[in-house]
């Protein structure tokens, strides 16, 4: 095994470098179309990442971007004659989950290393460069994971600068022993004999380690140098190119055609749809679903603010009855998600035939549906190189007899990247700063049945949590905060001198930069007294409030 993909679960893997600042990171291009000639464009330069089946493929070409040269990800099967026709300036091989002597383990073809492209290979990159340039790759039976330290041996291209002593995250079993010809060895740990190794005359580089996340001290730094000094890369990608690219893209997929969009309130889908909205104009209607499963006074303020800062024609179904209908005695977290993704999908579609029997003067047809689909969203519900932690309903919860076609622009962001374009596009803070709320709504916040008894308690809840995190001037700093309601659990209490049998609820607060991976906040014991007290004092049938202090991984953010 050589890389995050099992291992690092075990070891909280953040997803930025230490010390590397969000303020200059930059944004991936839009998704479904891939703009046309982007890597051979006078304006900026392009990194392919070869994705060799790596869980944070995503986060090497989101370093890529926060040097401010844009990337994009292939399959690690990419046939090279069509690697070339992308005209990248340099390539990355990613990590992955398997061994280089696993049978059916990827390969990468040879024939890559004589393009005279400037290549980086990262943990299984870095074994197979080596072991398709006639180096050695051994089961040295010492494997290596989490945090180690780093000897440099020689600065060369990427370590030039750096201290010569510091800590990377390793990840892998395999190893390799000896570096191919006309390479030399950079970089060594106590485990692993050739930790990092350069070929500057090929501009051939590889590290062992995995320079993409938090504990590798200086793994921008690395990476930096790999992309401006060993492959040459202008660092000219910038926010604008973002909103752009995306919106040509959605001009590309669209064509004159009639949209509609999935609005849910949330930070995502109003992105989305301010995105297409530029490119499309008065073609895109949004249709708000209140599912009945919305925080308190959710809808009220979707209506307010997206109208009054868009000025998108918005229409809003209230639909509660039908989705409780469909929840009715279902408990299983996957149903749930799956019902509610065929219900918003089945209302979108009725909502499509009434706006086109209105325009039925004009000939028009509505055949395109707008989501504020995200990576992680991608990548928790499966994706061809990832495991499936659960589906997302606007992702594995779609119906198979979908009639729309999908326009998803921000297929490839991180939560923090659609906030940054949300502000190039000109929304509100209000929207912008939103936090996080999962499509199927209070629905996976309730563990067990949804009933509208049990709605009521966990939307109260929440309101308090809500209301005293904004007291305390804390909603910049908690990535996602929350009451869970344990439906089918009971505890005992004492309120009024009598005894109790309500409900425990849990709150949640997280720390995040992309809710890849998140950290539970470390949040005031005064605070928490005051949100606990007023739980139980304000909110019926409730009598016990706990706090989730479990990270991502191993758990995920919502309970469901």
């Amino acid at each position: 095994m050589s890389d995050l993909q099992r291992s690092d679960a075990g070891h909280g893997v953040q997803s930025r470098g230490a010390g590397q600042s969000a303020a200059t990171a930059t944004i991936p291009g839009p998704a479904h179309a891939v703009v046309p000639g982007a890597a051979g464009r006078s304006g900026y330069d392009t990194v392919l990442v070869i994705d060799f089946g790596a869980q944070y493929a995503q986060l090497i070409a989101r370093r890529v971007r926060e040097c401010h040269v844009y990337s994009e990800i292939v399959p690690w099967d990419m046939p090279v004659a069509d690697i070339l026709a992308r005209q990248p300036s340099a390539l990355i091989l990613s990590g992955g989950p398997k061994s280089v002597y696993s049978p059916g383990a990827p390969r990468v073809d040879a024939a890559l290393f004589d393009t005279g492209l400037p290549i980086l290979g990262i943990c299984y990159g870095h074994q197979v460069m080596a072991q398709a340039l006639a180096g050695s790759v051994s089961r040295t039976g010492t494997a290596e994971y989490g945090a180690t330290r780093l000897s440099v041996t020689g600065p060369g291209v990427l370590f030039d600068g750096l201290p010569t002593a510091q800590q990377v995250w390793m990840s892998h079993g395999d190893s390799v022993t000896e570096a191919p010809p006309g390479f030399r060895v950079t970089a060594t740990t106590p485990s692993t004999p050739v930790a990092a190794f350069e070929d500057p005359a090929r501009r051939l580089y590889g590290v062992q380690f995995h320079p993409e996340v938090l504990h590798s001290e200086h793994g921008l730094d690395v990476l930096r140098r790999f992309l401006l000094a060993g492959a040459g890369c202008r660092p000219t990608w910038t926010m604008v190119n973002i909103a752009d690219e995306a919106v040509a893209a959605v001009r590309a997929q669209v064509g004159d055609g009639r949209l509609i969009c999935g609005l849910s309130g949330g930070v995502d889908s109003a992105v989305a749809a301010a995105v297409v909205h530029r490119a499309v104009g008065d073609a895109l209607t949004c249709v708000f679903v209140d599912h009945g499963l919305l925080r308190a006074g959710e809808a009220e303020q979707v209506e307010r603010d997206f109208v009054a800062s868009t000025g998108v024609e918005l229409v809003h179904v209230k639909a509660a009855d039908r989705f409780a209908a469909a929840l009715a005695g279902v408990c299983e977290p996957e149903q749930k998600r799956k019902i509610i993704g065929r219900e918003f999908i089945r209302v979108f579609e009725e909502a499509a035939r009434e706006l086109e029997a209105r325009a039925e003067a004009e000939g028009a047809t509505i055949e395109h549906l707008v989501q504020g689909t995200l990576y992680p969203d991608v990548i928790e519900s499966g994706s061809p190189t990832a495991a499936k932690i659960k589906s997302h309903h606007n992702v594995g919860g779609l119906p198979d007899d979908l009639q729309f076609g999908l326009v998803e622009p921000l297929r490839t962001l991180f939560k923090d990247e659609v906030r940054r374009l949300g502000e190039e596009l000109g929304l509100p803070e209000e929207i912008v700063w939103r936090q996080p709320f999962p499509g199927p709504g209070l629905a996976v916040r309730i563990i067990g049945e949804v009933t509208p008894e049990r709605l009521e308690i966990v939307r109260a809840a929440d309101a308090v949590v809500r209301e005293e995190i904004r007291r305390a001037g804390l909603d910049r700093e908690i990535w996602q905060v929350f009451a869970v309601l344990l439906g089918d659990v009971r505890s005992v209490g004492v309120q009024g001198d009598e005894r109790t049998y309500g409900h425990p609820v849990v709150l949640r607060a997280v720390t995040s930069e992309d809710a890849m991976t998140a950290d539970w906040a470390r949040l005031p014991y005064d605070l928490l007294e005051r949100i606990s007290n007023r739980i139980v004092n304000e909110v019926a049938q409730v009598n016990r409030v706990v706090y989730d202090i479990t990270s991502k991984p191993p758990g995920t953010i919502e309970w469901e």
